[in-house]
């Protein structure tokens, strides 16, 4: 067999084995996110009449909203943003800053807010961050953030309202 022809066969093998790896990963993530139990719960239709068709597909189905599309992104005033489903308060307006992502970014959660999982949706590995009382997917969690937490919670704005008022 000449090289031309090996090199082709080995690298069908790596694609046909990489999507084999990403189905399972997948399928594993999918069974990680079913068993969690949350306090707010509703089906599916439920959910998407109370959202909205945008505030849906990124809460329930992990989709990200346009970089610079959030009038959050220039949210300045002193007040906490909570989840957009369940109204969970989850990040101080102190901890927001301007990561020049194009989404709402803050280094650190209030206390007891969020919960994270692995995600490997896009074929590599990073930590999802949902709300811890119903689910609802905020965005992800990054370590090239500032001090004092070296994190950078890159949330989308649809998944959050600012509540004004002390933080």
């Amino acid at each position: 067999m000449d090289t031309m022809k090996r090199n082709l066969l080995l690298a069908g093998a790596a694609s046909a084995l990489a999507g084999l790896f990403g189905a399972v990963t997948r399928r594993a993530d999918a069974v990680e996110k079913k068993a969690e139990v949350f306090e707010v719960t509703h089906t599916d239709d439920e959910w998407r009449k109370l959202l909205g068709p945008d505030r849906y597909q990124v809460l329930r189905h992990e989709g990200t909203e346009r970089p610079f599309s959030s009038p959050l992104n220039d949210e300045h005033r002193a007040g906490t943003f909570v989840c957009a489903a369940c109204r969970l308060e989850l990040f101080s307006s102190r901890t927001k800053f301007d990561s020049g992502t194009g989404w709402p970014s803050f280094w650190q959660p209030l206390p007891n807010a969020v919960g994270e999982r692995s995600d490997r949706m896009l074929g590599m590995l990073r930590t999802e961050v949902h709300c811890r009382r119903c689910g609802g997917h905020m965005g992800h969690v990054f370590n090239d953030g500032p001090k004092p937490t070296g994190l950078r919670y890159c949330m989308n704005g649809v998944s959050l309202e600012f509540v004004a008022g002390t933080a």
